[in-house]
Order: structure tokens, then C-alpha cells, then sequence
């Protein structure tokens, strides 16, 4: 009797937002969307394929972290240029899921410093800066937008506050990678007033120059995105 041949690898489960999210980009590979042509409203495009607004919303911030698509506040879903093939898709949110967690470790690790650093080394220029990252974040959620770049306004704001030229280029490195997370995280119903909340707690430390508290509640924020992450398992 011959060897039996070693068995295929065992098959992935693909969560919905997965076949959702392969469904859409097969849909602009079909009619031929170009950078820049328009998705359904996001309505009819749940409708058209049977599925919930949730789940919906979920395979777009999909497509959106791996750059397929860019969700623009007033403006709809916009095909983006790094659009790759549909059978690739999955696979490139798969990949994103797998690296997540370690990402937010590395989050964990910098911010908290920088947060206690900021809070000890911070000018007043400093606390300007991050006020006008709060205020701009704030307009941007209550115009409907999900607080995007007033995110990353903030963070790079407490991050300069540090005045840790090492601990800059560090957080520069994996600035792509924090994106990613900033994206999904933002994307969850009610995430944006809670991560300003954050924010917010943290500038309060940062300005009372309490370095511990700054810690405290930089950890608490990046934890609050780390929930992503569980969100994405149990689906």
C-alpha cells in the first residue's frame, strides 16, 4: 500500500464582512471602477446584497484599511488607486487581522511613554497644539464625520509634547500600521465620542503634569482599540 498524500491544509472560516467585503471589491473589478468613481450609497449597496447596515459598515472599513476604498465624510465611498484584484482581497484583510494585535502592543508600549513624557516635558505651545487637535477632532464628529484626522492630529500632537526625538521616529516607523488601527476603530458605532473622550482625559493628565495619569489614561485609550480586535474574532 503507497503513502497517503498528506492532507490539504485545514479550511478558514470566512466571516460575512469577509464575503461582503470580496463581494464589493468583485462588484468594481466587474463594472470597471476607476481611483475616484463612487460606491451605492451605503443603503442600497446593504440592500443590494442582503445584508445588515452593520455588517456592511464592517466590510467597507475593511476595504478601507487595506486601501481599496476611502469613506469620505459627505462625499460617499470613493474607489481608491491602490485597488487590487478582488481574489486578493481576503487574503490582504486576513493579513491585517493577523498583525493587529501585535500592533497595538507596540501602541501600548510607545504611547504610554510618550504620555508620561509629554506630561512632564510639555510647553505651552505644546498644550495649544493638542487643545486644536481636541477642538478640530470634536467639529469633525459632530458635522458626522468619525474623527479621522483629528485622531492623528492628537496623537502626533502628545507625541511632539514628548519632545523624545527617538520615540518620534519610532511611532513615524509604524505610522501605516497605527493608521490601519485608527481606521477600524473609528469605524465602530459610537467609537469616535469615545475615543475623544480619551483624548480628553489624556490632555487633562498631560496638562496637569501628572505623568502616572497620563499613562493611566493613555493605556485606557489604547486598550478601548484593542476591542477591535475582539470584535473582529467573534464574527
Amino acid at each position: 500500500m503507497s503513502e497517503s498524500s498528506p492532507f490539504p491544509p485545514r479550511l478558514l472560516r470566512t466571516r460575512l464582512y469577509e464575503q461582503v467585503a470580496g463581494q464589493i471589491s468583485s462588484w468594481i473589478d466587474d463594472n470597471g471602477l476607476q481611483a475616484g468613481d463612487k460606491l451605492p450609497p451605503e443603503r442600497e449597496l446593504a440592500q443590494r446584497l442582503g445584508v445588515s447596515r452593520a455588517t456592511l459598515s464592517q466590510a467597507l472599513v475593511a476595504l478601507e484599511v487595506v486601501g481599496v476604498v476611502e469613506v469620505r465624510h459627505g462625499d460617499g465611498t470613493v474607489v481608491t488607486a491602490r485597488h487590487q484584484k478582488s481574489s486578493r482581497i481576503v487574503e490582504a484583510i486576513r493579513s491585517h487581522a493577523d498583525r493587529l494585535p501585535e500592533v497595538i502592543e507596540t501602541r501600548d508600549a510607545l504611547e504610554t511613554k510618550i504620555a508620561s513624557l509629554a506630561a512632564v516635558r510639555r510647553t505651552d505651545d505644546d498644550l495649544a497644539r493638542i487643545d486644536d487637535a481636541l477642538a478640530f477632532m470634536a467639529a469633525d464628529i459632530e458635522a458626522g464625520g468619525r474623527g479621522v484626522e483629528g485622531d492623528e492630529r492628537f496623537h502626533g500632537a502628545v507625541t511632539a509634547a514628548s519632545h523624545s526625538l527617538l520615540l518620534a521616529r519610532l511611532m513615524d516607523e509604524i505610522g501605516d500600521l497605527i493608521k490601519e488601527t485608527r481606521l477600524e476603530s473609528l469605524g465602530q458605532p459610537g467609537r469616535p465620542q469615545d475615543s475623544l473622550a480619551g483624548h480628553r482625559a489624556i490632555a487633562e493628565a498631560i496638562r496637569a503634569a501628572d505623568p502616572a495619569a497620563a499613562a493611566e489614561a493613555m493605556h485606557a485609550h489604547v486598550a478601548m482599540v484593542s476591542d477591535v480586535a475582539i470584535i473582529r474574532e467573534a464574527q
